[in-house]
């Protein structure tokens, strides 16, 4: 394991200790201080304070947990719906794997990120039509990569010595071919959590993702952005931070493509939100 990965699972370890113990930590993210705002890192304060007084520690803090329960429940709901739909339409074949392959094309004539926008803005701004909308789009690489990884295996003597002794499809699926497609759809749901942070955070900085007073790295960003000249730290330290865990997770998951010697796990239709 190289430098870069320890350094990179160390920086999301932080992330996930962070967003489990938010709960237990004295934070006051809302908390307002008419006579520190935009001070600037120092004086007590280790990140300073925005527009309004709030603490910007606090609120990192917060939209971290933010960042990772929205990336959690995306990759978590789109994993599952794309490989079952990809899995179980290669398998059965015909018309069930035409409409998949005709629902797979017509999603990806369009960016994902302008889908997911225009999603997003058609149900409404909160935190659960964010995750719908991301999920929407997302579940498409999980459903292309499945259905290649099922077309692959169908075929092999443990699946075909499973039919004739009369196992059922699901039971096949759950059993035979699942077990043999974790590791490339493992490596997908890595690079996909990285997309979704990216994308919870673009959506929030348009203003359609978490809305305020709720803390979200992007909608940190984009409050910051008017100030920028008098107070950088507004932008600078979300920025960092998004760009912090977007690189540790994609560092994660080329170690992990190439622990589990999968070659075409980025390749095979993979899409970011």
């Amino acid at each position: 394991m190289s430098a870069a990965t320890r350094v990179a699972l160390a920086v999301l370890a932080v992330w996930a200790g962070v967003a489990l113990a938010l709960p237990m930590l004295p934070l006051a993210p809302d908390g307002v201080d008419l006579a520190r705002i935009l001070e600037p890192p120092g004086n007590g304060s280790a990140l300073g304070f925005d527009e309004v007084g709030r603490p910007v520690a606090d609120r990192l803090l917060v939209g971290a947990r933010t960042s990772l329960l929205v990336a959690l429940a995306v990759v978590a709901v789109a994993g599952a719906l794309g490989t079952a739909a990809g899995a179980l339409a290669a398998y059965l074949g015909g018309w069930a794997d035409r409409v998949l392959t005709a629902a797979v094309d017509v999603f990806m004539a369009f960016p994902g990120l302008l889908l997911a926008i225009a999603l997003a803005a058609l149900m409404g701004p909160g935190l659960d039509n964010l995750i719908i909308a991301l999920a929407a789009v997302g579940w498409v690489s999980y459903a292309r990569l499945a259905r290649a990884q099922a077309l692959s295996l169908r075929h092999r003597e443990h699946v075909l010595a499973a039919q004739a002794l009369g196992a059922g499809t699901l039971r096949i699926l759950r059993l035979h071919l699942l077990p043999l497609m974790a590791g490339p759809l493992i490596i997908e749901a890595t690079f996909g959590l990285a997309g979704a942070v990216l994308a919870e955070a673009g959506l929030s900085f348009l203003g359609i993702g978490v809305q305020p007073p709720a803390a979200s790295w992007g909608s940190m960003i984009r409050e910051g952005v008017r100030y920028m000249l008098v107070a950088p730290h507004l932008v600078i330290v979300p920025g960092l931070a998004l760009s912090a865990v977007v690189l540790a997770t994609n560092l994660v998951g080329d170690w992990l493509r190439d622990r589990l010697d999968v070659r075409g796990a980025r390749a095979t239709g993979r899409r970011t939100t």
